[in-house]
């Protein structure tokens, strides 16, 4: 099995980082024998937040990211969620708070790490 970690940084919306992020991690996802793993850090963390409403038409990160929970794990800096005030209730099912040790274990277990 290959694993692939994918560090994101980029806030959710306002370029679109996340969403190329999101777009591949959830190809690899659908394939055989490929774990995905997340970490969402700095104004990243905000792509887990519940309850996203955006115009018709626009593309939802929220979506896109259970895509990627449904077959691989998604952790978010703690660090990260407690300096832009988010609440572990506020995030999508399946995201958990996480840390930097959790990344460091993720990424020497990673065959290959992307960052976005």
């Amino acid at each position: 099995m290959t694993s692939t970690l994918f560090i994101l940084n980029d806030a959710p919306y306002g370029n679109e980082r996340a969403y190329n992020a999101l777009r591949l991690a959830a190809a690899l996802a659908a394939r055989d024998g490929q774990q995905v793993r997340l970490f969402l850090m700095a104004d990243a963390v905000a792509c887990a937040k519940s309850g996203q409403k955006l115009p018709e038409g626009y593309y939802n990160l929220q979506l896109m990211l259970g895509k990627v929970i449904r077959k691989g794990e998604v952790g978010l800096c703690g660090t990260c969620m407690d300096a832009r005030g988010l609440r572990d209730d506020e995030v999508i099912e399946g995201a958990r708070r996480s840390t930097l040790a959790q990344l460091a274990e993720w990424t020497a277990e990673s065959d290959k790490v992307l960052v976005f």
